[in-house]
């Protein structure tokens, strides 16, 4: 009999630049009933872990890409649904139905059997249509290739089936005791008789040494062993833009010290009527003030023409478990000191849970990295694509400085400073834009009051 056809879900682009994603949890079984809007999954992005919502209502008939699932690529079918009052235990399941990304696709061409052995290539772990596939996690695949190791006599201990790194170490183990069944010679390309003990070897070769490169838990490290540590999809992104704005774009830096005793006066006194604002805050808002007056710095480069954007959307650097993400206060310039630090600290807590939107880390036209909480005096940051500049921000210093008083004389006075550091693109903000630039930014962080004309 023929099984209920089935309506196909499959995974979407949640983020302009993603170009696959991680099923980290599905947030619905088998035999649920789905309405447009349901959550249906949670998705890990080259940003953020989002939440797929579903576009069809019906029951969700079949997961075919579990949880933990790395590397889906976009368009992939992960799961079926069937419209309500159907079977849904009888879904028709597609003959491309998603393979998880972590196994190699089977080859496209039927393998009748060979009639004579031919020459291979170091493994890697290739599957054959109609041979039981085995479930690899990223880390074990490594090693298996590494070390030429065939899984399949081995029962997985992961969850679902899924062969995982400590499966492969174990393999590993049995394979230096000298365990003849767990390798996989490359066969020779002559057509000999069964090699004696003797020759087999003359007739196996492996691509690595016998010393592993991958260190085994509980056990002494060997000299030249490594502990793999797999890149989410948010560290891969990070590495990417990177090595692009890095080797792109023409940075300049220009550096300035800002006494912010007035700023930490003002913050007092707001702290006294209950006013929690932090420097940081004041920071953003003189950048965003004096991205007003000099909108020449507010800009964009798209590889062909500099932007000068409407809006001051500031992205503020946030570092998360996952690495490091700019979710963006919008608007900044028209918002009160109190607005923007309430933003700022939602903002950093979203980022920080894995559950910002789209939309409130897509864009910005001028980003703030501060370091100064960690104790770092001075610092240069690497620009955000395609924006033009960032501001690096250090800590507040105490240090003497002889200033005169309004008779003319000079004497020895204690100010609180504080180092700021821009990173332009050369390509649209010069040397003169970036100096006056700062020279602005330096007065409008020195007399706050200034911050409430704008």
């Amino acid at each position: 009999l023929a099984g209920t056809p089935g309506i196909k879900v499959l995974m979407p682009a949640l983020s302009p630049t993603m170009e696959e994603g991680n099923i980290v949890k599905w947030l619905k079984k088998e035999g649920d009933t789905v309405n447009v809007g349901d959550a249906l999954c949670e998705i890990e992005t080259d940003k953020a872990v989002v939440t797929m919502e579903s576009s069809d209502e019906g029951v969700l008939a079949k997961i075919l890409v579990e949880e933990g699932s790395k590397n889906v690529r976009l368009g992939s079918l992960i799961g079926l649904l069937v419209e309500e009052g159907q079977d849904w235990k009888q879904v028709e399941i597609p003959a491309d139905a998603g393979v998880p990304s972590s196994v190699a696709p089977p080859a496209p061409a039927p393998a009748p059997a060979p009639a004579a052995p031919s020459v291979s290539a170091p493994p890697k772990l290739q599957h054959h249509p109609g041979k039981l596939q085995v479930r690899l996690s990223p880390a074990a695949r490594n090693i298996l290739e590494t070390h030429g190791l065939d899984p399949s006599n081995v029962t997985p201990t992961g969850p679902r089936g899924i062969f995982t790194k400590e499966d492969a170490l174990k393999l590993l183990q049995e394979k230096q005791k000298g365990k003849p069944s767990e390798l996989k010679p490359v066969v020779s390309p002559a057509p000999a008789a069964v090699p004696s003990p003797s020759q087999a070897g003359a007739v196996a070769s492996y691509p690595r040494p016998a010393i592993p490169p991958v260190s085994t838990p509980g056990q002494p490290a060997a000299p030249g062993t490594f502990t793999e540590i797999p890149a989410s999809n948010i560290r891969r992104v990070i590495a990417k833009r990177l090595t692009e704005s890095k080797t792109t774009i023409p940075h300049a830096y220009a550096a300035a010290d800002c006494v912010i005793d007035a700023v930490l006066k003002l913050r007092k006194e707001l702290a006294k009527d209950d006013i929690k604002v932090s420097v940081n805050d004041f920071i953003i808002k003189a950048t965003a003030v004096t991205l007003k007056q000099m909108p020449d710095v507010n800009v964009t480069w798209d590889g062909e023409a500099c932007r000068r954007l409407q809006s001051i959307d500031i992205s503020i650097a946030v570092a998360t478990d996952r690495g490091l993400i700019t979710p963006i206060i919008k608007d900044a310039a028209a918002k009160g000191i109190q607005e923007i630090a309430a933003s700022a600290k939602a903002l950093a807590k979203k980022a920080r849970d894995g559950k910002l939107l789209p939309e409130e880390y897509q864009g910005g036209s001028f980003s703030i990295s501060n370091l100064g909480m960690f104790g770092i005096s001075g610092f240069t940051a690497v620009i955000n694509p395609p924006q033009a500049c960032i501001l690096a921000v250090g800590r507040a210093r105490p240090e003497l400085r002889i200033v005169e008083d309004e008779e003319g004389n000079e004497k020895l006075e204690q100010h609180q400073l504080m180092t700021v550091t821009l990173s332009s693109d050369g390509r649209v903000v010069d040397d003169e834009l970036a100096s006056k630039f700062l020279e602005t930014l330096k007065a409008n962080i020195e007399n706050p009051m200034r911050l409430a004309l704008n």
